[in-house]
Formats: structure tokens, C-alpha cells, sequence
């Protein structure tokens, strides 16, 4: 059987830069002024979005609205091994084939090495699917790397290993600055002590060199983010932060080094005040991602519910298969103690099957012929056939874990 394209409504796909509430409303606006959009909704806890089309999604008109807002798709790239091709015609099938696929980005297969890039947008398609197409069109493929669905919370966790180690560092090189200059308030004698041993310009100097290695290092994402969008007209908290700093910084060295451009008694430097607002903001970061890491932990558990494989009918023969490959009508066989791997309605057999995961309710729920079972609900005593009428992407388990 060839795999053909099924008209699709809604589009799910990941969005970088996302710092804010104003940011989630600068997005929707992007996506609802697309041609053929109803609406949009933004989840920034997940950085995902759910674009409703009046038709089929136009992704390249999503993807070029959000990257002109500053807010890019997130994309992943998948690698496959592709069998079987023998010339340049062979690599078109493929390419066309995965290229016609909805949550695929970009297709480049190579003749010589066998393998095929896909850029994907994640949660939209998965690799094993990929794999499956090019396959189907008489390609036999399998997947070499990429295609993860259940890493948002490691990629959280990793991001908030590097703004852990950016605020150690700013912290550091900071911390010179902040007790000299608050310091010198609190206890002046701390000031007169250092401008009497290595002087006032030397010290602002040794200020100016620490200031500017936390605003290009660990700082640097703000002004790399902020300034961008706000020269589009469309600021965000990372240009606020841009201009504020800036500004400090911007004062602090003609305080310094030209003195003599500004009204006497107003050559002051506030290079504590730039590294202050970086070191906060990059803590706040990493509050936020550690938070979005437990989302996607809370995200990664519910798509463990569902089993990775079902044993399915083919050919009069039971033989077990990835859950990815179940389709619409398989008719599946469940042992007791198994998970139910998709939604469907019950042929045969008598049993309880705790749905508490899904419904919460603690007592087991009898299942005979006609009744429905639950992806990620786990099979009682007996046993049971049922033929699945929703799968993949179409679960309810998988629509929760959308929601969330």
C-alpha cells in the first residue's frame, strides 16, 4: 500500500525566542495575519503552537511570518539509510515522497552514501514514519540518527546546564565591579583605599574590560535577540534588557576614557548596573528553563504510557510490530498486563482495564465486545482483540499530551 497525504487542519509546531507573554501575543498575531489561518494558540511553557487552517497548512508561509517576527520554527534533522537507489530518478521518488509528507521541512538524499537529510519540524512526523514512506515506495530505509519526540526535558536540562555555567561566569566577572562600586558606598573607606593604591582610572578601566567580557559573553544572546526585533518595531524583554544595559555601558565609557564630553560633575560610570541586569536575567532564564524542563518531563511520562510495540493481525498471522505502524482497522490482540498501544473498540474476550492514568478513576472499567479502550490504559485478567480507530497523533493520550 502507497502512503498518501491526508488533508490536515492544524499544524503543531515548536517556536524559539519566546521569553514572555508579549512574545506568545507577537506570534499569534504572526500566525492569524498568515493567509488561510483561523486562529492560533501559543503555549510558551512547551514553545509550541497549534496554527488552524481553513485548508491544508501552509508551513512556508508559518515558517516565513514567524522568522520575520523573530521567532523561528523549531526543526530537527532526521538521517536515514535509503536501500535500493540506483540513479538520479530513484532520488527524486524519495525526495518527492518525503518532501509531500506534512512536517517536513526540507529533503536531501545522496546517491553515492545511500542516506537522506530530512529537516522536520518535531512533533508533526517522526522518523520511523519517514522510514516507512520511503519504504513503502519501494526504497527499503531504516533510520540512522535523529527523530527524537521525547527529549524536551533533557534539551531543558541541558539548557539550563549552559545559562548555570553563563551565570557562574558573569557572576565572577561581576562581582569585582558590584563590591567596589556598591561596596564603596556602603563603606567609603573601601573606595578611598582603592583609588588611593590603583587609582580611580584604573580601576574604571579594569570595570570597563570585566563589563564588557559578561555583555559579549554570557550577555551576548540579549543583544543578539534584542536588538534585531526592536530595529523590526517589535521589542521584546531581551531588547529592553539590550537598551539598558547599552545605555550604562555606553555612558560608563565616556565617563571614563572621554570625561570631557559630558557637564562637569556628571562623569559618573555605572558599569555594576550593566552586569547586574545581565547576571538577573540570565538567572531568571534559568529558572524558566528548569521549569519548562519539568513540563516536558510531565510531557515525556504521558507518552510513556503508550507501549512501543502491538501485536497485530497480518496475513492470519499475529506478529508483533512498532505501535508507529499500527493502522486505522489492524485488528490488535491484548494479553493481561499489557498496555493498550492505541485507541479502539472491542471484538472479542471479557476483562478490566484501569484507566486511572487517563480518567483518574481508581476502579477498573469492564471491557466487552463494543466497548472502547484507551491508549496507555493497562489490561486486567483477560484477554482481548479490538480493532483500532485511532492512532499515531490521533490518540486521546496523544492529544493530551498536545494540550499539555
Amino acid at each position: 500500500m502507497i502512503w498518501r497525504r491526508k488533508p490536515m487542519k492544524d499544524l503543531t509546531i515548536g517556536v524559539e525566542n519566546m521569553t514572555c507573554a508579549s512574545c506568545v501575543a507577537r506570534v499569534e498575531d504572526a500566525l492569524e495575519a498568515v493567509p488561510g489561518v483561523e486562529g492560533a494558540e501559543v503555549n510558551l511553557a512547551a514553545e509550541k503552537a497549534v496554527v488552524h487552517f481553513k485548508g491544508d497548512p501552509d508551513f512556508e508561509a508559518v515558517s516565513r511570518a514567524l522568522d520575520k517576527a523573530g521567532y523561528p520554527v523549531a526543526t530537527e534533522e532526521v538521517v536515514l539509510e535509503v536501500g535500493e537507489m540506483t540513479c538520479a530518478t530513484c532520488v527524486g521518488r524519495v525526495e518527492d515522497a518525503l518532501r509531500d509528507v506534512p512536517g517536513v521541512v526540507d529533503v536531501s538524499v545522496n546517491l553515492a552514501g545511500e542516506v537522506a537529510h530530512v529537516t522536520i519540524v518535531p512533533g508533526e512526523v517522526t522518523a520511523q514514519e519517514l522510514a516507512r514512506i520511503a519504504t513503502e515506495y519501494g526504497y527499503p530505509t531504516k533510520v540512522i540518527s535523529g527523530g527524537n519526540q521525547t527529549s524536551i526535558a533533557d534539551r531543558k536540562a541541558e539548557q539550563a546546564h549552559k545559562l548555570l555555567n553563563q551565570i557562574v561566569l558573569a557572576t565572577v566577572l561581576a562581582a569585582p565591579v558590584v563590591l567596589f562600586e556598591m561596596g564603596g558606598h556602603i563603606f567609603p573607606p573601601l573606595r578611598e583605599w582603592g583609588y588611593r593604591v590603583i587609582g580611580e582610572f584604573n580601576i574604571n578601566v579594569i570595570e570597563f574590560i570585566l563589563t564588557t567580557i559578561v555583555m559579549a559573553g554570557p550577555g551576548r544572546s540579549f543583544y543578539t535577540k534584542g536588538f534585531p526585533l526592536l530595529f523590526k518595531g517589535k521589542p521584546d524583554m531581551n531588547s529592553l534588557v539590550a537598551l539598558g544595559t547599552t545605555a550604562a555601558y555606553l555612558f560608563s565609557i565616556i565617563s571614563t576614557f572621554a570625561p570631557g564630553l559630558l557637564p562637569a560633575g556628571t562623569a559618573n560610570v555605572y558599569f555594576e548596573a550593566a552586569v547586574v541586569i545581565v547576571v538577573l536575567i540570565l538567572f531568571g532564564h534559568w529558572m524558566e528553563a528548569r521549569a519548562k524542563g519539568r513540563t516536558g518531563a510531565a510531557i515525556q511520562r504521558l507518552m510513556e504510557l503508550a507501549p512501543s510495540t502491538a501485536r497485530v493481525e497480518r496475513d492470519g498471522d499475529v506478529v508483533e510490530i512498532p505501535t508507529e505502524e499500527v493502522r486505522v482497522g489492524d485488528v490488535v490482540h491484548l494479553r493481561p498486563g499489557e498496555k493498550v498501544p492505541v485507541d479502539g473498540e472491542v471484538l472479542t474476550g471479557d476483562s478490566w482495564v484501569d484507566e486511572s492514568m487517563i480518567t483518574g478513576e481508581p476502579v477498573p472499567v469492564e471491557k466487552t465486545p463494543g466497548a472502547t479502550v484507551t491508549a496507555g490504559t493497562v489490561n486486567g485478567q483477560g484477554m482481548l482483540t479490538f480493532r483500532a480507530i485511532r492512532v499515531g497523533a490521533d490518540t486521546t493520550l496523544s492529544q493530551i499530551v498536545k494540550l499539555v
